[in-house]
């Protein structure tokens, strides 16, 4: 990571610059960048000590679709402005908007405190949890996601059933995929790395017109930023390559869905030491990686919508699709919701593989992170064995709540996601998720249609 620098010297920066305005973002509770462009002269007034940004983007649903079932905002508050911070720390310059410089944002309450339904702020309030603790949190996420052409017009007229992926057929790993769209893949890589959201890997998945790419590690936070600007960039960048790139979980049934996995390790607090790694036993695991894996297994039916916060999400979990479906863990296998892969010092790592990539990168750290906390402050046992061969046949630990309704419910009334993220942000955000569920459930389907309309 670059020097941290102060205001004053980004300032500074951004008048030798000749800057004229600046490009500020937040997300919303489905993690989707909310954001404005300000002028430089406005920017420079508010840096410090924050500007009015309208609550609404707590309020609302992916589609700006007011929620009726939520008390921080509403029709009752009249939508005002909350108290956006801007966490200078976050600079950077758009590469394929001309360097506009971009700042990210987080929220306080009237107390000028964290405001506790902010997803960044919650992500925050556990990192400093894990620091008192005496850790430093290293975590990276990897998207898969499907590429397909831009048909806008056509699309919202056929009600999305005109998808025409980029490329066609099952092309995993493939150099002659990315060969044939080398200059969106190239400008990917390139404009990532430029905008400070470095890469690791970048290739083709199996699926017409998918893509998976691994974001290099560092802490938590930062992780997390990186992933959000990673979704937004590359659906910014695939626009200008005539494409359209989406982070469904699950655009087709007969194919595999897209995966946000969530790698993490620990270290001491001076960074020197991986604390998952124990060169002393024969699995490379330690004794706190184990209370740490116990507490996510443990967790996960409590807190599984901040992972997979949709619908659509649960059908990726499926059996036999590449996602678990189970309360597993394993060392190098696939199929189970928790991999471990234990390996050299520096490498030793946990892989948690129920995260979608339709997820907020900020709830889905969160969530690996107070659950692996949980495990250790309980001093939990890794009780569950390893999974041997397939982790969907792996039953005898319980299996993943089903769909979105039952995983909020089963949020919503958990002491334990209580304990963890605290009643305002468990009871804010499990009323979004049901509110999901019932815009999708009074809705009448293709489906449905094919099915009943003629024989009932």
């Amino acid at each position: 990571m670059l020097p941290k620098k102060t205001i004053q010297e980004i300032l500074q920066q951004l008048v030798d610059q000749n800057t004229e305005k600046v490009k500020l973002a937040v997300t919303d509770m489905d993690g989707i960048l909310r954001g404005k462009i300000m002028s430089f002269d406005k920017f420079r007034a508010v840096v410090e000590n924050g500007f009015g940004f309208c609550d609404v983007v707590f309020g609302w649903d992916a589609g700006d679709q007011a929620y009726d079932n939520v008390s921080y905002t509403g029709w009752h508050s009249g939508y005002p402005d909350a108290k956006a911070s801007v966490d200078v720390q976050t600079f950077r310059q758009i590469p394929w908007e001309n360097d506009i410089p971009l700042f990210l944002a987080d929220f306080r309450d009237v107390n000028a405190d964290a405001l506790p339904i902010c997803p960044r702020s919650l992500l925050k309030n556990i990192r400093s949890r894990a620091a008192k603790a005496g850790y430093n949190c290293s975590f990276s996420q990897e998207f898969e996601w499907f590429n397909f052409i831009n048909n806008t017009e056509q699309l919202y007229a056929s009600k999305f059933s005109a998808l025409q992926p980029m490329t066609q057929g099952m092309f995993g790993y493939s150099v002659l995929r990315a060969s044939q769209n080398s200059e969106y893949f190239n400008s990917l890589f390139d404009g990532m790395n430029k905008f400070g959201v470095p890469l690791e890997g970048l290739h083709t998945e199996t699926g017409p017109g998918v893509y998976e790419a691994a974001i290099l590690y560092s802490d938590i936070l930062e992780a997390a930023d990186r992933a959000v600007l990673f979704k937004a960039g590359t659906k910014e960048i695939a626009h200008r390559h005539g494409f359209i790139a989406s982070f469904m979980a699950k655009p087709n049934e007969q194919l595999p869905g897209c995966s946000g996995h969530v790698h993490q390790s620990l270290w001491t607090k001076d960074g020197k030491q991986n604390v998952f790694f124990d060169k002393k036993k024969s699995s490379g695991i330690s004794s706190l990686m184990e209370s740490y894996i116990a507490g996510q297994l443990y967790c996960l039916p409590h807190i599984l919508p901040m992972f997979a916060p949709t619908v659509n999400s649960y059908k990726r979990l499926v059996e036999g699709a590449w996602a678990p479906t189970t309360i597993t863990w394993a060392i190098d296998n696939r199929t189970t919701a928790l991999r471990a892969l234990p390996g050299s010092a520096s490498s030793t790592r946990l892989e948690t593989r129920v995260v979608g990539s339709d997820s907020n990168p900020y709830l889905a750290m969160a969530g690996c992170l107070a659950a692996g906390l949980f495990g250790i402050q309980q001093k939990m046992k890794l009780k569950i064995p390893a999974t041997k061969g397939s982790g969907y046949q792996d039953k005898k630990n319980g299996i993943l709540p089903a769909n979105l309704w039952e995983a909020s419910q089963a949020m919503k009334s958990s002491p334990v996601a209580r304990e963890l993220f605290g009643d305002a942000f468990v009871d804010h955000f499990t009323s979004t998720r049901e509110w999901e569920w019932r815009q999708f459930s009074k809705k009448v389907t293709d489906w449905e249609l094919q099915r009943y309309l003629e024989i009932i």
